[in-house]
């Protein structure tokens, strides 16, 4: 047996889960490798498309988090 489970936007979900400082504003998770924005919380799908770049989301959420990217 086998299931398909489709969540929206997964990795901002789950962020905001485990961080609930973060409900309610907007939150992008990067890719590891090459910086692209992997998925995005719905208050972050207006400013920033999916595949876009830190440079290009940078603007948007502003200072940004470093620390947080490193982990």
């Amino acid at each position: 047996m086998f299931a398909l489970v489709d969540v929206n936007s997964f990795y901002a979900s789950c962020e905001t889960v485990f961080r609930p400082d973060l409900k309610g504003r907007p939150v992008v998770v990067l890719s590891n490798n090459d910086g692209c924005v992997i998925a995005r919380s719905a208050e972050a799908k207006g400013l920033v498309t999916n595949g876009g770049t830190l440079f290009q989301a940078e603007r948007y959420f502003s200072p940004p988090r470093y620390c947080d990217l490193q982990q």
